[in-house]
């Protein structure tokens, strides 16, 4: 005779079905975000393009994976009709999870540094979530464990699930929706494309495409001082950890589960003086106001464009517009904040306005 044990729940079920199509509803409700032409020389043969992200509903590339993390919670069934969401986060990430959890109809519970922009946090808040802050950004992860323990709540987990929620094969993730935007364009396969390293889930995504459709792309991920990720790739080791970040939405102090460095063909670690300044520098270059891991990634563009120049390379890079830059306007706006921390942009701002009048990008410490 068999044993049967059935675990159905017929109500819950429906739940689940009525969260997802809400959630996917919402995608079909979005258009894609924009890519804009960077104002280089024509005359450089080189083609510039910056992926904006900060136009999703919550104003960052984060949407995409919190509703990538949604939908994977709903479809393994590990978030019901009762669930409070948990999540680690330093804003963005927290910010549209707080927004889809609203759209189900859960409460949220943002578990972060206490040093988080008070703007982020305001952004949380509007969008019905509640925030936890620590003092020891290297806690968040036990605290959001433990917090999700004491409520019955579901952790979401952005740093461990982010490179296996997005389906890197298609599927309107960013890697394929850059393709298609690039077609039309004089050098419609980039010879570079260049993002940040956060979760670690958008260069797993892109780098994962790239190789899956087999592009030539190379794929460059930037790293702010004070982040675990390029000691790590350096050096191969997994477990090295660091003290952490001042460019919020990058950087972290531990090396996290979703970074996946064998898609990644160059790291560039980036002063934090040179993020900020390449921010500024975009902001009045393109008349969009960008964060700061956008500025840490500009850098790194603006490096790979010298050289590319300088052996006389032709093609395109792309990167991405990841937040909008009012949500920094007291930290890397502020040039109290600056004096504060001791960063001084300015001779970083003059090696970007030397680069793009000449192609080439002077270090500022060697002058």
């Amino acid at each position: 005779m068999s044993r049967t044990v059935d675990r159905c729940d017929p109500g819950r079920r429906a739940w689940i079905a009525e969260a997802i199509r809400k959630v996917e509803a919402d995608a079909n409700r979005s258009a894609d975000t924009h890519l804009h032409v960077f104002p280089l020389p024509p005359e450089w043969g080189i083609d510039l393009y910056l992926k904006d992200e900060s136009v999703h509903p919550t104003g960052s590339l984060k949407h995409r994976l919190a509703r990538s993390l949604f939908l994977y919670a709903l479809a393994n069934g590990w978030i019901h009709e009762d669930t409070t969401i948990i999540e680690a986060s330093s804003g963005s990430t927290a910010v549209s999870e707080a927004y889809f959890a609203r759209l189900v109809g859960l409460p949220f519970v943002a578990v972060m540094p206490a040093t988080t922009s008070p703007e982020k946090i305001g952004l949380i808040e509007f969008h019905g979530g509640r925030c936890h802050l620590v003092d020891d950004p290297s806690s968040i992860y036990d605290e959001s464990h433990r917090l999700a323990a004491e409520c019955g709540g579901h952790f979401m987990d952005q740093f461990t699930y982010a490179e296996r929620a997005t389906d890197w094969r298609g599927n309107n993730n960013i890697a394929e929706s850059i393709f298609e935007q690039l077609r039309l364009e004089r050098h419609p396969e980039p010879s570079w494309i260049v993002v940040g390293a956060g979760t670690g889930g958008t260069s797993a995504t892109i780098g994962r495409y790239v190789r899956y459709r087999r592009f030539h792309t190379r794929l460059a991920v930037v790293d702010p001082e004070g982040s675990a990720f390029f000691g790590s790739f350096t050096d191969g080791d997994p477990g090295r950890t660091a003290a952490g970040s001042r460019i919020e939405g990058i950087g972290r102090p531990r090396v996290e589960p979703s970074f996946l460095p064998t898609v990644i063909d160059r790291m560039v670690q980036v002063p934090d003086a040179a993020s900020v300044a390449a921010m500024r520098w975009t902001n009045e270059v393109t008349g969009r106001g960008v964060g700061g891991s956008t500025g840490t990634a500009m850098w790194a563009v603006a490096e790979l464009v010298a050289q590319m120049r300088a052996s006389g390379e032709h093609g395109s890079v792309v990167t991405l517009i990841c937040d909008g830059g009012e949500r920094y306007a007291g930290t890397y706006g502020s040039d109290a904040w600056l004096s504060a921390q001791g960063l001084n942009i300015a001779p970083y701002r003059a090696a970007l306005d030397g680069f793009l009048k000449t192609g080439e990008l002077t270090d500022p410490l060697s002058r």
